[in-house]
């Protein structure tokens, strides 16, 4: 169960307060790095399950955390982003 793709499906997870974290420290290039991470985090997707595949390293843990890490990833980025843009417009 914890192979390397799950780990980074996990690793992924973890990424979600660090992209939060970062978008709002207050410096100029906060929204960069937080950019980054979500880059990170994508290339870690393709990493899992290109691993996962090759190596035949599937698991049905694996097979349910992948689309829900990937869920969590763009919904927290959605309203982080979302927030910021309502918030400059009150």
């Amino acid at each position: 169960m914890w192979n390397i793709p799950n780990q980074l499906t996990l690793l992924r997870i973890g990424m979600i307060p660090v992209f939060v974290v970062l978008y709002y420290l207050p410096w100029g290039w906060s929204h960069i790095a937080s950019a980054a991470i979500f880059g990170l985090a994508a290339l870690t997707d393709w990493v899992d399950g290109y691993l996962a595949r090759k190596m035949s390293l599937e698991t049905p843990f694996g097979a349910f955390l992948d689309p829900v890490a990937d869920k969590l990833i763009v919904v927290v980025a959605l309203i982080t982003v979302s927030y910021t843009h309502l918030r400059a417009h009150e």
